[in-house]
């Protein structure tokens, strides 16, 4: 397991959190692992790529060969970690902080990402907040408003700005969950979002085919990121993923490999698809 009973007092008063404060620190890449130049030159766009799943995805596309912006909101000491993992890989690295629920944002990440770069490959759609509450009647108006205008509006303003730009080969790369396909009763609007994200990756997909630009996504299960301390309390971060079949939380590295695979040629025949990276946990849809 990712962490015990013994360090499970780890609550921060804020999203998207800090990995930098968390005990043990999620594993972002596989020790020893060597890349293979799967991505070699590539350019990609990570959205929440300061830390947890973005991070660890990051890592592991710097490790095969490619260039990264890394979009991010506030948490400046984890995006500096992971520039500097993504540099000691020898390649670059571009921080952007800022809220991708603003739509004039996202359209500056695309511009950017092309001023520096002249190129996009790959758009990972990661960023995402969670707010549970017992009964869809204490989920405020703002709450409800806040989760859709992070958790997928910015897949439609960052998609939109990209395909300006992506060329015959490229792929975007959604993030849904495991609740988008079992529901979640205290993460009604969450699970809501996530589920959006499926449809929207599987319409996209249908309408770029034929332009030659895959769209897929993943839909982890628990994963022990810094959403996690800053979601849930004391108690449910002690049990957090012990519901799963596997009896425990996974960690980034255990994720990121499914962008990768997506990322790469090596799924140059899958579009409209999800990988679900869930514990055991199995989906039937």
């Amino acid at each position: 397991m990712s962490y015990n009973e013994e360090n499970s007092n780890q609550y921060q008063s804020r999203q998207p959190g800090r990995e930098f404060k968390m005990d043990p620190p999620p594993e972002f890449i596989k020790k020893n692992y060597q890349g293979n130049g799967l991505l070699l030159d590539k350019v990609a766009v990570i959205t929440g790529g300061d830390s947890g799943i973005g991070r660890a995805v990051a890592i592991l596309f710097a490790e095969e060969g490619a260039d990264c912006v890394i979009a991010y909101l506030g948490e400046d000491e984890d995006a500096e970690t992971t520039k500097k993992e993504i540099e000691y890989r020898g390649r670059r690295a571009i921080l952007l902080n800022g809220d991708v629920s603003n739509s004039g944002h996202c359209k500056e990440i695309i511009e950017r990402t092309i001023t520096e770069f002249g190129r996009l490959d790959i758009l990972v759609n990661n960023a995402a907040v969670q707010f549970p509450q017992d009964s869809l009647t204490e989920i405020s108006d703002e709450q409800l408003h806040k989760t859709f205008e992070t958790n997928i509006y910015p897949y439609f303003y960052l998609s939109r700005e990209a395909l300006r730009y992506m060329e015959k080969g490229a792929c975007i790369i959604n993030t849904s969950s495991v609740t988008a396909y079992q529901g979640n009763g205290m993460l009604i609007d969450y699970s809501a979002t996530k589920g959006a994200i499926v449809s929207f990756t599987r319409s996209l997909s249908a309408s770029l085919i034929h332009k030659g630009i895959r769209v897929n996504g993943v839909a982890p299960g628990p994963i022990w990121t810094p959403l996690i301390p800053s979601t849930f309390g004391e108690e449910d971060v002690a049990g957090f993923g012990q519901n799963v079949p596997m009896s425990r939380a996974g960690e980034p590295s255990e994720v990121a490999p499914c962008f990768l695979f997506l990322a790469s040629d090596l799924s140059s025949y899958m579009s409209g698809q999800f990988l679900h990276p869930n514990g055991g946990d199995i989906i039937n849809t």
